[in-house]
Parts: C-alpha cells; sequence; structure tokens
C-alpha cells in the first residue's frame, strides 16, 4: 500500500491517503495545509464547478500530495486564504504548486483594509500605465508587506465595488522596487470568467508578465542611472579639488 500517513488527530479510515480514496471526514481533514471555511471561503469556491473543486494535487517525484481548493482546466490552482499563513507554509505552497493563484481576504483583520485605502488615497503616485496603480510606502499596509514578495500570483480581495456596484479584487505585482507597489483592479466576474473559460494564462501573458518586465528594466535602468551619477559625482569632486591645489 502506497500513502501518506495522516499526521491529525486519528479517525477510522483516516490513517492512509490513497491515490483513489479519500476516507476520511470532510476530505481535507488530513492535509496538513487544511483550515476550516469560512462563507467568504465557500463563496468563492463556488463560483467554480463542483468537478473543480477539492482536487487532490501529487508531486510526481516526491509522490507528496496535497488538495487544492480549485483546479482549473489549464492547471490553475486557486487557493482562498481566509486564515494567518506562516511564510514557510506560504514558500512551501508555492513551491509545491507549478501554476499557483492566491486570493487572500483583506477583511479578515480590521487594519488591513483602511490602511490599504489610506496608502492608496494619500499615496498614490504618476503611473506610465493607466490600468494600474503605484502607491508608495506600500508595507504601511500589513497585508501587502505580508504578500509583496510572494512568487504565485496574489490577488487581494478587499470586498470593494466599483461605480457600476459590481465587487473587485486587486492583483499585487511581485515586488520590484524598494518603497514602492503596483496594484491592478479586476472585477470579481472578469476573474471567473478567465478561469472558467480558461482565458488566464493570456492574461498572464500579455498583460501581467510585460508589465513585470517592465518594472524590472525600469529598475535596472534606474539603478544604472544612480550609479553613473555617482561616479559623475565622484569625478567632479576630484576635478574640483585638483583645480584648487593648482
Amino acid at each position: 500500500m502506497s500513502g501518506l500517513i495522516c499526521k491529525n488527530k486519528p479517525r477510522l479510515g483516516c490513517f492512509f491517503l490513497l491515490i483513489d480514496n479519500w476516507a476520511h471526514k470532510g476530505n481535507r481533514n488530513c492535509d496538513p495545509w487544511w483550515e476550516n471555511e469560512t462563507d467568504w471561503h465557500r463563496s468563492w469556491k463556488d463560483n467554480f464547478p463542483k468537478e473543480w473543486q477539492e482536487i487532490i494535487h501529487t508531486d510526481e517525484e516526491s509522490g507528496e500530495k496535497h488538495i487544492a481548493d480549485v483546479k482549473t482546466e489549464s492547471g490553475w490552482i486557486l487557493e482562498f486564504q481566509h486564515s494567518h499563513i506562516n511564510p514557510e507554509e506560504r514558500l512551501s505552497r508555492n513551491s509545491f504548486y507549478p501554476k499557483l493563484v492566491w486570493v487572500i481576504d483583506g477583511v479578515r483583520r480590521q487594519r488591513d483594509k483602511p490602511a490599504f485605502h489610506k496608502i492608496l488615497e494619500e499615496y498614490a503616485i504618476r503611473k506610465a500605465d493607466p490600468r494600474f496603480e503605484r502607491i508608495i510606502g506600500p508595507d504601511d499596509c500589513r497585508l501587502i508587506k505580508e504578500w509583496h514578495t510572494s512568487n504565485a500570483r496574489v490577488f487581494l480581495d478587499f470586498q470593494d465595488v466599483d461605480k457600476e456596484n459590481q465587487p473587485f479584487i486587486w492583483f499585487l505585482f511581485p515586488r520590484i522596487a524598494d518603497n514602492e507597489a503596483h496594484l491592478w483592479p479586476i472585477t470579481r466576474a472578469e476573474f471567473i470568467a478567465l478561469h472558467k473559460n480558461n482565458k488566464f494564462d493570456e492574461v498572464v501573458e500579455k498583460t501581467i508578465a510585460p508589465f513585470i518586465a517592465k518594472l524590472f528594466n525600469d529598475e535596472v535602468n534606474k539603478v544604472k542611472m544612480e550609479e553613473f551619477m555617482r561616479r559623475r559625482n565622484m569625478e567632479d569632486g576630484y576635478r574640483r579639488r585638483r583645480a584648487y591645489r593648482l
């Protein structure tokens, strides 16, 4: 018999996790990454077909198994995260799932949403692309600080609504420059439709990846310019000192 020994409190039929048979209470309790579901959690999952929910994902090399909240036909794993998750577990999940999307509950802690809107209103600066918001001082929002360095795709759900009263979420671009963050508002309906219609890969390829590349190139050019100015200032200082001696 091959399987994964369950590390949770033993229950009848919950000692081995078989590939084709989850013989345990509620399907998820034997997964060490399992968490209690909230109404917020279920409201997200139920936007997708039942056959996409609670899908066992197996690492082909190690045989390690975990259950994804949602796995789309395009292979994207959608994890809806309400409770706190420590950095080590977050990194483990990012490594385990090759195509991972996080949707984070932004109203679990009372201060996260007000802090986010404060920096959005007070510290938004000129942006190169009108689709995206650019803010400074993002670490003033604890939730952004916690998720800004993730190498997976991260969406923050502050339960905001747009002018048409449509709920929308925020895609958080990975951190490239210090003290700066870029976010992309996208309606909840569009996010769901992209995954149900297998169009999310196209968004990553044509929208997300090019903008990340631009941010990276801008930062490289910024560093080069700063180094150029530093060297020029040093040379100017040398020439002034030399002229003074003469």
